[in-house]
């Protein structure tokens, strides 16, 4: 009967130290597994880019022309400038184009200068010319949109002949820029997904989903014109105007699964 109580303190004992070597042995165990997830906690992924491309024919083109104008003061040359410059915005309405399509981006008055020679001794010190007032000179540059890219010879040339002193940065392009960047996006879509495949096939995995998705900036090679000032052109002769061809191109980076 002794022998039976001295031993339950024992199996107790044992008991609890089972207990206690279970509990450390699973802690063990979920601490590897927690050190397991954290040292690979991402998916498998490729990346790969593709580019696209999406070419249109130009259908409106824009062109600046400057009126200059000299008077004794500001108001004079400022005068002057008005006449020749509304003389042009009228014919441009005339011709059909769209008074929202015409736009002032620069205007300056500003004085001119003469330096008169001084007459000094010889062997003296003779201080530098002072700079003597000289009138005024208006400038002012003036943006047009030409919606029919037919017209812009006839335009170029309709106001130069009233009296604008320059004319340049003809250039073409595409009016809606934004469904030619949707096409050329879908083409670079489609040959990233192409790369895709090809990549996993080789690799020996399978696609399991998209991941990320980066659009570079789409960007037009453009067919600019000539520049034109008249001083050196002939007002009776009406240049032609090729409108060439855009070619927008755009460029992403897209991220898959695999496994």
């Amino acid at each position: 009967m002794n022998a039976y109580f001295s031993s339950t303190p024992f199996r107790l004992t044992v008991g609890l130290l089972a207990l206690m070597a279970l509990i450390v042995m699973g802690s063990i165990a979920r601490l590897n597994f927690e050190k397991a997830k954290y040292v690979n906690p991402m998916p498998a992924t490729i990346s790969v880019s593709g580019v696209g491309e999406a070419t249109a024919v130009p259908d409106v083109g824009e062109f600046t022309f400057t009126v200059t104008a000299k008077g004794d003061d500001a108001a004079s040359a400022q005068s002057q400038s008005a006449e020749a410059i509304n003389t042009i915005t009228a014919y441009l309405a005339e011709a059909g184009v769209a008074e929202t399509d015409v736009k002032t981006s620069g205007y300056n008055v500003y004085p001119h200068y003469r330096y008169e020679d001084r007459v000094c001794p010889i062997g003296s010190f003779c201080p530098s010319n002072e700079p003597i007032e000289d009138g005024y000179e208006a400038s002012q540059m003036v943006t047009v949109k030409v919606r029919n890219t037919d017209d812009a010879g006839t335009l170029i040339s309709g106001v130069g002949e009233r009296g604008a002193t320059n004319i340049s940065g003809l250039n073409f392009t595409v009016d809606d820029t934004d469904s030619v960047l949707a096409e050329a996006r879908t083409a670079a879509i489609a040959d990233a997904s192409t790369k895709a495949q090809a990549l996993a096939d080789q690799l020996g995995v399978h696609i399991v989903r998209f991941i990320g998705y980066y659009d570079e900036t789409g960007y037009a090679d453009q067919y600019y014109a000539k520049g034109y000032a008249m001083e050196a052109m002939d007002a009776a002769v009406v240049p032609d105007m090729p409108v060439g061809e855009d070619t927008t191109t755009v460029r992403v980076n897209v991220t898959y699964e695999v496994r």
